[in-house]
């Protein structure tokens, strides 16, 4: 067999090295064009159609109060100060959202105040320590409706900076996260067995479960975040343990906020995902994917008043 001559060798080896280059480039411009590129929002209605039917009449005439409790979803962080879901649930906003004027609590419970006490930035324990305190005991002929988001910045923090810990999680194990999820579940079981006592006069607990930014693909790093292969995995037995909380009282109602967002993260433009939404390709988050963008807190809005008519039309 001939001897491949230098000069030939030469000049593959420099087309291979060209070829590598080219394809190295290429994936770098893909991965920032990823955490750069400014995803669409999406116009109209977010979330599930509210049927105005049950707003028509008064609900009540006993006094009622809702208060907040958890972290910056709850709080409202990356909404106005009139189109956070709190908000939005006490009194619509009938300029913005025309389809849901007078689907509100406002309309249907005369003698409704609030109080919301949720705070950014905050994990479970911080809910026990920080807020409860601060929830005040009502009086016996004061019926409760309580908001709460609790459990996923025990996910997230800080974001693999630092490793893994109870109440810090990202990055960790799901091996890791089977002993940590449990200790969340405890903690906002003691959580919620508390705000029932601050209600002598009964009250309903609407827990919120925690979205998923990546749309069940598990890859942070596709916006610069440090790679979590068992992300995804670890929200959803997250989301197991809170809805085993809300089976276990009466009074407690789950909010499926993870299932209705998914295919509005990071992946929503793109077509071939499991979760895409044809008919509503939208972002719902803000930029810091922790919390929803206006349209995600109108599906947030819409989620919660499902749950509440469910409850409180039928009584």
């Amino acid at each position: 067999m001939a001897k491949m001559r230098w000069y030939l060798f030469r000049w593959k080896m420099m087309l291979l090295g060209f070829v590598l280059i080219v394809m190295a480039t290429g994936y770098a411009a893909w991965r920032i064009h990823l955490v750069t590129r400014v995803l669409p929002m999406g116009t109209g209605p977010a979330g599930p159609v509210i049927s105005s039917e049950v707003f028509q009449e008064e609900w009540s005439d006993q006094k009622f109060v809702m208060v907040g409790v958890g972290d910056s979803i709850t709080r409202g962080l990356g909404a106005s100060k009139r189109h956070s879901h709190f908000q939005l649930l006490q009194q619509n906003d009938d300029a913005q959202y025309p389809d849901m004027k007078g689907c509100d609590l406002s309309t249907v419970i005369p003698k409704l105040q609030s109080k919301n006490w949720a705070r950014d930035f905050t994990v479970s324990q911080e809910h026990i320590d920080d807020q409860f305190p601060l929830v005040e005991v009502y009086p016996p002929d004061v019926h409760g409706i309580v908001v709460v988001t609790s459990g996923g910045n025990d996910l997230i923090h800080d974001y693999g900076q630092s490793k893994p810990v109870d109440g810090a999680m990202y990055g960790c194990s799901y091996k890791q996260a089977t002993v940590w999820t449990e200790n969340i579940k405890r903690r906002v079981t003691t959580l919620v067995e508390g705000l029932m006592e601050k209600f002598p006069g009964g009250c309903d607990i609407f827990l919120a479960n925690i979205f998923d930014p990546t749309d069940g693909v598990s890859d942070p790093q596709a916006i610069g975040l440090p790679r979590w292969p068992a992300a995804s995995k670890i929200v959803r037995l997250t989301n197991r343990k809170i809805a085993e909380i809300c089976s276990r009282y009466e009074n407690v109602h789950l909010v499926d906020i993870h299932t209705e967002f998914l295919g509005h993260g990071i992946h929503c433009t793109e077509r071939w995902r499991k979760h895409y939404h044809k008919e509503d390709p939208g972002h719902w988050y803000y930029h810091n994917l922790e919390d929803p963008n206006r349209r995600g807190y109108d599906a947030i809005r819409r989620l919660y008043l499902k749950e509440i008519v469910s409850v409180f039309a039928e009584k």
